[in-house]
């Protein structure tokens, strides 16, 4: 089965900048859909941003012009580079990927733990 390995939260003053990273490994699997939701107390988890295949990237309106995703095809893996660090971004951020596996044949959702961002002075 895939799983997810987050990487790279912490403590950072607003106006900094930080990045995570997050790795897919298992065996017999094609990645669709690959990027990150946050989750802040007492709030819903959200999207913050999902790079596709084909290299197109969507973001939360948020962070649109703030933060930017990225991935490692060869790596299977998938960065938040997070610049103009606010207070609201401090949340739970969760690795999320759509892959598709080959044995047992099926689609699925995979999550990884969280790494949590702190976002203050």
């Amino acid at each position: 089965q895939v799983q997810l390995a987050e990487s790279g939260g912490g403590l950072v003053q607003p106006g900094g900048s930080l990045r995570l990273s997050c790795a897919a490994s298992g065996s017999s699997f094609r990645i669709n859909r690959m990027g990150w939701y946050r989750q802040a107390p007492g709030k819903q988890r959200e999207l913050v941003a999902v790079c596709t295949n084909d290299g197109s990237a969507s973001y939360a309106d948020s962070v649109r012009g703030r933060f930017t995703v990225s991935r490692d095809n060869a790596k299977n893996t998938v960065y938040l580079q997070m610049t103009s660090l606010i207070p609201e971004d401090a949340a739970v951020y969760y690795c999320y990927t759509h892959v598709f596996e080959y044995a047992p044949t099926r689609f699925r959702e995979v999550w990884g733990q969280g790494t949590l961002v702190t976002v203050s002075s």
